[in-house]
């Protein structure tokens, strides 16, 4: 009777593990994912997440894949929400660099960036560009300056909230010419960039990915990008950079990477970096990319450990920054 029940244990652990095998190599199965933007729709972010959700649609099954906006307090909300969401590989998270400016800039942050997500690869490198209202009296870079000496404490620099990639280049912009602006945060990159094109504010230093357009349609000016180089797309590629303009070692990319909460399995972080891999290397998704100036990545920051180790990286170089400024989201 033993041996008997033995036996059946035995084919009882077998049947439970091979289950378990076909349920995760079903992944992601009729489950949606969700790929979680902590930041408004229509923002660069909110771009980068739509264009990957449609690459990874057919290395992941072909399957649904949502975006969901989950805005606020430097986006910590929805990095909380993927730290928090369970640990099957359907809840995702699509950050930029604040992911290294959220340890320092957010009081009380309810998770810790460097322990409580699984990383899952880069996506891309995004250039900065420095733009300013229409009818702002300066046709290059250096009236510009001159402009902004001639007008101290009265210079409006606009962002898309404390915490986005526009107010962390607004800082390191200020920090380099060592003149304190007026910072003017809004919720969300659409309204700053509606208020510039209007001529309630000067200036911002924003993602390529939300001011192509608007450079290519003459509707703002622009001054200079914050790459070591001059970009490729016909609307920038005569944009001088700021290094070349005596702007000495500026130089601001934003980066986006792809998270999982922590606890994921390794077989699901797997076959989410094997897609993230092949969504990469997706010819409309590179072309769209491209379109708005930014770089796919293509190095070692798509395996998980050099994504880690790149963030952490990040980490320490702009902590200094946004302690020394001073600011904080709560």
């Amino acid at each position: 009777m033993t041996r008997m029940f033995k036996t059946v244990a035995a084919a009882a652990a077998l049947a439970t593990l091979a289950s378990g095998a076909l349920a995760q190599a079903a992944f992601p199965g009729d489950k949606p994912i969700t790929l979680v933007v902590p930041f408004s729709a229509g923002g660069p972010t909110d771009r980068v997440a739509r264009d990957l959700a449609e690459a990874l649609r057919k290395p992941l099954g072909g399957g649904t894949i949502v975006v969901d906006n989950a805005a606020g307090a430097g986006g910590s909300i929805g990095a909380n929400k993927v730290a928090k969401a369970a640990p099957d590989g359907h809840t995702l998270l699509v950050h930029h660099i604040g992911m290294a400016s959220m340890p320092t800039l957010v009081r009380n942050i309810p998770f810790k960036v460097e322990t409580d997500f699984e990383y899952l690869g880069m996506i891309n490198d995004v250039p900065m560009t420095l733009i300013g209202r229409p009818s702002l009296p300066a046709n290059n870079y250096k009236e510009l300056t001159t402009w902004i000496g001639q007008n101290k404490g009265k210079v409006n620099l606009a962002n898309a909230g404390v915490g986005s990639a526009s107010h962390l280049c607004g800082l390191l912009f200020q920090n380099a010419i060592q003149v304190d602006m007026t910072t003017v945060p809004y919720k969300g990159t659409g309204p700053a960039m509606t208020d510039l094109i209007g001529g309630q504010v000067d200036l911002m230093c924003d993602q390529t990915t939300n001011t192509t357009s608007q450079i290519e349609g003459k509707k703002v000016r622009a001054y200079a990008v914050t790459t070591p180089k001059r970009l490729a797309p016909a609307a920038l590629k005569d944009l001088p950079t700021l290094q070349e303009q005596g702007l000495k070692d500026f130089q601001v990319t934003i980066w986006h990477g792809l998270y999982a909460p922590k606890g994921t399995p390794a077989d699901i972080q797997k076959k989410l970096n094997d897609a993230l891999k092949v969504a990469l290397k997706d010819p409309d998704f590179i072309k769209k990319q491209e379109g708005l100036g930014a770089v796919v990545v293509t190095d070692r920051r798509v395996e998980p450990a050099e994504h880690k180790k790149f963030v952490a990286a990040e980490i320490a170089k702009w902590s200094p920054i946004v302690k020394a400024a001073g600011v904080y989201a709560d």
